[in-house]
């Protein structure tokens, strides 16, 4: 007798909004189901995106957002965000907005449902450029990324699939701007040319660590020295002092006082570099959980100088030493200040990260020294 033929349903897909406790648990899961053989991705702590994604992110002070979360027999295999940013508006029109957060399993269908949300969610709130992903914006992570999949990511840099370009296209979503991020060993040679531009200068510039006993001050300070360094580059939203302040609080633990440095010109300061542990090599053996021993692991690794990696995730010349040899010296001076500290730390190869593609005077230095792009990363935009 043969056997009955197994009949195959077609699947139910749901999108829904994130509302509740419960739904915004679904929605910190969704990555997990998109990469569970990915050998690279790094899972997220569940904990600090709880609050991330809380009325506590001080995102909120000047935008709003929603998320939904797409089901297929009740599984999520999807989400998306969408958000609306005052401070964005103000500088680049008030028809502006954008998309983030996105996860999805390779499936147009799916895909299609989340974008409609997020785009629908928009419209009615009178936006006609879309642009994304920002997470939630652009002083978070961003980007789609589009080259170096092989290679895990660094710390609050994000990681995705090799199918989204594909799907925003089918979309109608069309490249718009590209991030990059370098890799260098911390061992480099500072070629000769800048090592002569430092010695011409060096009687200008003073570089020191930040100081703890006034980390609010210091922090003012690099806030005011990134906003005008970056306010002329594409995308720019300046950082409000509760969104740095937080930052800096994130920092204040984890990161020694000389992987922090200002440069003064003159007893005036104008530039800075911050360096950052890779916490993502910890984070890669925890699976989301800081609890029970994941703290404890976290801790006992920095203090054992355990962590190999680092990233230099902020950094800013002060606008008016943009195009002078002098901003050239300030730049290369900060990179180079916390590199023995780095190396004492254990700490042997460092991301840059990230540079805009177009941004030739930086991208130049960091080739000048050694460092090479590895990774890159796509904002992509729409039309609606």
């Amino acid at each position: 007798m043969s056997r009955p033929e197994k009949k195959v349903f077609p699947s139910a897909l749901t999108v829904r909004p994130v509302m509740s406790y419960r739904d915004m648990g679904d929605f910190i899961e969704v990555p997990w189901h998109i990469y569970a053989d990915d050998p690279v991705w790094v899972p997220p702590l569940r904990l600090e995106r709880r609050f991330h994604f809380s009325k506590y992110n001080p995102f909120l002070q000047h935008g709003e957002w929603q998320a939904w979360v797409a089901y297929q027999n009740n599984i999520p295999v999807g989400r998306i965000s969408a958000q609306i940013d005052e401070l964005h508006r103000e500088r680049y029109g008030n028809d502006t907005g954008h998309f983030g957060l996105l996860e999805c399993i390779d499936d147009s269908e799916v895909f299609h449902a989340l974008v409609l949300h997020a785009e629908s969610w928009l419209a009615a709130r009178h936006t006609r450029v879309i642009t994304g992903p920002f997470n939630l914006s652009i002083n978070q992570e961003c980007g789609i990324l589009v080259d170096g999949y092989d290679h895990p990511p660094a710390v609050m840099m994000p990681h995705s699939a090799r199918w989204y370009p594909r799907l925003l296209a089918e979309q109608e979503y069309y490249p718009v701007k590209d991030l990059l991020a370098y890799w260098i060993q911390v061992d480099f040679e500072p070629p000769r040319i800048m090592q002569q531009l430092i010695k011409r200068h060096s009687n200008r510039i003073h570089i020191r660590a930040i100081m703890r006993k006034q980390f609010s001050l210091e922090i003012e300070i690099l806030r005011d020295i990134f906003n005008d360094a970056w306010s002329e580059n594409w995308g720019f939203v300046p950082f409000t002092q509760a969104e740095f302040a937080e930052l800096g609080n994130s920092l204040k633990y984890l990161v020694p006082d000389d992987y922090i440095q200002i440069a003064e010109v003159d007893g005036y300061p104008a530039a800075f570099m911050a360096a950052l542990p890779n916490l993502n090599e910890i984070f890669a053996e925890l699976n989301g959980r800081i609890f029970p021993l994941g703290w404890l692991k976290l801790i006992q690794k920095i203090r054992k100088h355990a962590i190999h990696t680092a990233r230099i995730p902020l950094m800013g010349v002060r606008k008016q030493f943009h195009n002078t040899s002098l901003g050239v010296a300030l730049a290369c001076m900060v990179i180079d200040a916390p590199r023995k500290s780095g190396i004492a730390r254990g700490v042997r190869e460092v991301e840059l990260s990230w540079i805009l593609e177009d941004n030739k005077s930086m991208r130049g230095i960091l080739e000048n020294i050694g460092s090479k792009e590895y990774k890159r990363y796509r904002i992509y935009g729409k039309t609606l």
